[in-house]
């Protein structure tokens, strides 16, 4: 018999008990609700203690629901993916202990939501003719390999990383541009990974509920600023999954 136990997806401020209905992480159906000690609340659903597949679905499950948790709270502390407890007197027993941990995490967050921006080249060979024009040593570099032939592999080679290295600065100088135009309509930002030669940034900002169309409007300079070379994705409002990250341990529960 598969035991079950409370998948948790975020930390709120309530003494009410709340049902989100049956969206919870599985696709079982399973309702998703509040179980809450003194003024603080999980949100959870019923799932096994086994854990939970790191699928896309489950994923993009967990996300929604916090999303769910923010259209009635106005600040949602996101759980780690994956995180389940053995039952609702485990959930209450943490939130007791870590309870000052969460409640200035809560006023921290307090009427707050995350923004993605991506940021990409359109035509990578103008950006690299560019990085020739202003690196005269590197286009000499690439001269003298094309003079041979292409048969130099260890030209090859080098040529590739010094181009690598270009392209990284001009990443960066970019992002900081990009950083500079944003930084004044949020509290604060995370720069992810890039992807690729292409994307430039890969950027979450922390902005006040109610100044989202201030951002939008920034940005909406930066896209014509930038014209036909550059093209940007914009994602949000998000649970500030970059901002705060609750992480349970499983000995946590055990205490």
């Amino acid at each position: 018999m598969v035991q079950e136990g409370k998948y948790v997806y975020c930390v709120v401020e309530t003494e009410q008990e709340r049902n989100f209905g049956p969206i919870g992480v599985g696709a079982r159906g399973d309702e998703v609700l509040t179980i809450g000690y003194d003024d603080l609340s999980m949100v959870v659903s019923n799932h096994p203690i086994a854990g939970c597949a790191a699928n896309r679905e489950n994923l993009i499950t967990h996300q929604r629901v916090i999303e769910r948790a923010m259209q009635e709270f106005d600040s949602v502390l996101p759980v780690r993916f994956g995180t389940v407890a053995c039952g609702a007197d485990e959930v209450r027993n943490l939130l007791d202990r870590r309870r000052r941990e969460f409640k200035d995490c809560l006023v921290h967050m307090d009427h707050k939501v995350e923004l993605g921006v991506k940021g990409f080249w359109r035509d990578m060979g103008v950006v690299y003719d560019e990085l020739l024009r202003e690196n005269p040593a590197l286009k000499r570099r690439k001269e003298v390999l094309a003079n041979r032939g292409g048969k130099d592999s260890r030209g090859r080679i080098e040529l590739g990383r010094l181009v690598k290295e270009a392209l990284e600065i001009r990443k960066q100088a970019q992002a900081e541009s990009t950083i500079d135009r944003l930084r004044g309509n949020s509290y604060d930002y995370r720069l992810n990974p890039t992807i690729g030669d292409e994307m430039f940034i890969n950027a979450a900002f922390l902005v006040g509920r109610g100044r989202e169309k201030e951002f939008d409007n920034v940005m909406d300079d930066l896209s014509e600023a930038h014209g036909q070379a550059t093209r940007f994705l914009y994602s949000g409002p998000l649970p500030v999954f970059n901002f705060i990250d609750i992480v349970i341990r499983p000995e946590e529960w055990e205490k």
